[in-house]
């Protein structure tokens, strides 16, 4: 907790309104945990086969520094962020949360595509019964079988009016890029059961390519490139028209920081201007329906001089775009002080708290 406070103990001391962290961890603990959420042919399936569950060790290594924080680890060799009570003691109780919206990240795209909507809907049933119902200050994201819109749409009308679930979450790497017209039946879910888009780090698990241009040799290329990904699938979301033909459909990007939004946002409404021809639905600019549409969690924020992240802040144009996010249990250098300064007053409440109660309805 000390590095996002920076030099102050207590959050109080940095700010004092409600805090709503729209991107908090839960982390399966292991596929045993899983077994009392899944059907019975499904665990005979896992003991015939002798199968321990997916491997995740490239997506978030588990002993990199940055994939826990040194003070979130547990002592007892449990994965960070597994159960409801380390969330507690850690981030909820000592930043006296109003909210948080927890997101579980487990590669279940794994082979058979009946295997990964059962784990989805284990994984929700898990979510509900021991997050939820164990903290009255917890939302969570619906987790999905990223390769299967039927099943997706099928997973979102199954748990989507629980009236925990806000979000629906979607890895940002695909086999398809999210603007093509094979998810509408997903968008379309996700308005029926009036549920935000989460674009979320991730989706290795499913055999894509971490950069546009194949496999990196190192974990640092893959940190640095993903912002490729983020900002193909949202101008394909943009050009695509996702939001012209479903006009309540709101995005939010996760976990993927927002300095990059600017400058390559004019740069998307540069080639709009000479080719919108192509695209004549997208009527609007598309940093516009980007403003309009989505919503960017602050976390990593990867600040450089206070400066330049205030010129940044202005250039964003709008005061309703950001979320706070502690991203929990990950480590950046993160200092909220500096990021608070560097907005105008007015934006500070509203991306502490206000612009997500409304974005999801809370």
């Amino acid at each position: 907790m000390s590095a996002l406070l920076g030099a102050h103990a207590r959050r109080y001391e940095v700010w004092d309104g409600p805090v709503i962290d729209v991107d908090v961890h839960a982390v399966v603990p292991s596929l045993q945990a899983l077994h009392p959420y899944l059907e019975p042919v499904w665990q005979e399936w896992i003991r015939e086969r002798g199968w321990h569950g997916p491997a995740d060790t490239v997506t978030y290594p588990p002993g990199l520094a940055s994939s826990a924080r040194p003070e979130w680890r547990p002592a007892d060799g449990r994965p960070a962020a597994s159960d409801v009570s380390f969330l507690r003691e850690h981030l909820l109780d000592p930043w006296d949360i109003e909210l948080a919206i927890v997101n579980c990240y487990y590669p279940i795209d794994v082979g058979h595509p009946d295997v990964s909507a059962a784990l989805a809907g284990a994984i929700n049933d898990w979510l509900a019964a021991e997050w939820l119902a164990a903290d009255p200050r917890l939302r969570a994201s619906i987790v999905l079988p990223g390769r299967d819109p039927v099943a997706i749409a099928r997973e979102i009308d199954r748990v989507g009016t629980h009236p925990g679930f806000v979000q629906a979450l979607m890895p940002v790497r695909s086999g398809r890029l999210y603007g093509q017209r094979i998810w509408h039946p997903v968008w379309e879910a996700l308005v029926r059961h009036e549920l935000v888009l989460g674009l979320h780090w991730g989706g290795l698990n499913d055999g894509v390519a971490p950069t546009p241009s194949g496999w990196p040799s190192w974990y640092a290329e893959e940190l640095a490139g993903e912002i490729q990904v983020y900002e193909a699938q949202v101008a394909s979301l943009v050009a695509g028209g996702a939001f012209q033909q479903f006009p309540q459909l709101r995005a939010a990007v996760l976990e993927g920081g927002f300095l990059w939004l600017p400058q390559w946002g004019w740069r998307l409404d540069k080639e709009w201007k000479g080719m919108r021809r192509e695209i004549p639905w997208v009527s609007e600019p598309p940093y516009t329906v980007i403003r309009e549409r989505m919503r960017f969690s602050v976390a990593p924020v990867d600040a450089g001089p206070p400066e330049e992240l205030a010129r940044t802040i202005g250039w964003l144009k709008s005061e309703d775009v950001l979320m706070f996010a502690t991203d929990y249990p990950h480590m950046h250098d993160d200092d909220l002080a500096t990021l608070l300064a560097a907005m105008p007053e007015p934006m500070r409440g509203r991306m502490m708290s206000e612009s997500a109660r409304e974005w999801y309805r809370l």
